[in-house]
């Protein structure tokens, strides 16, 4: 079914699907292969995605936006995933949920600065929070702002801060206060100014998917960042990043239902069309129904996704939600790439048949943003009324 006439969505929402087909159908299968083996940046798809106006589908339209919300974010990363993989996804992933902060806690200097060049592409964000002795344990971080006379002095690591080799600019968390035991999450505050290559050294990790979108390690040495670029309030920063994380978790499982979906589109295909003893593979039970399993599990992931976005949309607690999506989408995402490069046999392995490079990329979306593990604890805790477990 193409995914701009399905039933559950809105004709608007049908019309915005068409669109986004036409601006992907230039960026093919080679177009992707190439970049991932070559490690070479997606320049040209971002920009004709920031032409197209499709970087600012989530963002107000009064700061240059369209005006929509994260339930059409996530269609359009459903799609841009399915026709791109992650290399796809995450070259403008940060860029459609990324500015939120500075829409809702920005000055309106600060939007009338930021937003324009993030909304034509003219300025990359990236975005730095973990580091490598906190991992999710946001609360303890290490790096720290010291105030001067002007604003900050940043000293501090981070880690797994992607496009960071081509930004121009990083919205970075730092404390700048002392760790307080009784109220961890005070005394973060949440930066935003540009990325300075001589007081930040960034250092590519090499990772096993997704060449094509850089991994780093950054090493912040006297980062000066002014009074104007705080966002939000100085000591409530942690607060002002909370409120990104459930969008983003809804953004996240609408890219591995993508990936699952694409890697299901072509197995089917190559099941359709592979004879073995005089008649096609998908008309053996033991690959049709992996294959519809794979499909249930994806459908439903999807349902999730969209529901947790639309209670999202409407300003409506959806921290329950939007983990178990993400959960439910990666763990679909994992067994979809997994049956299909079983399906394609040994071709399966063969780059040639692309399958090989999904599978490897829909383990992204299985470990970030949030482990399955702790997704589960939030279930459990805000769900079912359990003990916190960390």
């Amino acid at each position: 079914m193409h995914p701009e006439t399905r039933p559950d969505l809105t004709e608007d929402q049908s019309a915005l699907l068409s669109g986004l087909s036409a601006a992907l159908a230039p960026f093919d299968d080679a177009y992707w292969r190439d970049a991932d083996e070559a490690a070479a940046f997606p320049d040209a798809f971002v920009q004709a995605m920031a032409e197209g106006g499709w970087l600012g589908i989530a963002l107000p339209t009064e700061v240059g936006g369209a005006g929509l919300g994260v339930t059409e974010a996530a269609l359009m990363m459903l799609e841009v995933a399915r026709s791109g993989g992650m290399s796809a996804a995450s070259a403008i992933h940060m860029n459609i949920f990324g500015p939120r902060a500075l829409v809702k806690h920005g000055t309106e200097d600060q939007r009338a600065r930021w937003l324009p060049e993030l909304l034509s592409g003219d300025a990359r964000l990236c975005f730095a929070v973990t580091e490598p002795d906190s991992g999710l344990d946001t609360t303890s971080l290490k790096t720290r702002a010291r105030r001067t006379n002007r604003g900050y002095t940043v000293h501090g690591r981070k880690l797994w801060t992607s496009t960071a080799q081509t930004a121009d600019r990083i919205m970075l968390i730092a404390r700048t206060e002392d760790r307080d035991p009784a109220r961890p999450a005070d005394g973060l505050t949440l930066f935003y100014t540009p990325l300075d290559r001589e007081r930040i050294e960034v250092r590519e990790i090499k990772k096993m998917g997704r060449a094509a979108v850089d991994t780093n390690a950054l090493f912040i040495d006297g980062l000066e960042v002014p009074d104007e670029d705080v966002v939000g309030e100085p000591g409530q920063g942690f607060r002002v990043l909370l409120e990104s994380l459930n969008p983003e978790r809804v953004l996240l499982a609408a890219e591995a239902v993508g990936i699952g979906l694409s890697a299901l589109d072509r197995a089917a295909r190559y099941a359709r069309e592979r004879e073995v003893f005089g008649r096609p593979i998908g008309a053996n039970q033991a690959v049709q129904h992996p294959l519809a399993i794979a499909w249930a599990k994806l459908e439903s992931a999807r349902l999730s996704t969209l529901h947790a976005g639309r209670l999202s949309d409407a300003g409506a607690p959806c921290g329950v939600e939007a983990n178990a999506a993400k959960y439910l989408a990666a763990e679909a995402a994992m067994e979809a790439t997994r049956t299909a490069v079983a399906t394609h046999g040994g071709m399966g392995y063969a780059r040639e048949y692309h399958v090989e490079r999904l599978m490897r990329e829909a383990v992204i979306p299985w470990l970030a943003p949030v482990s399955q593990q702790l997704a589960l604890c939030y279930v459990a805790e805000r769900a079912l009324g359990l003990p916190k477990s960390y």
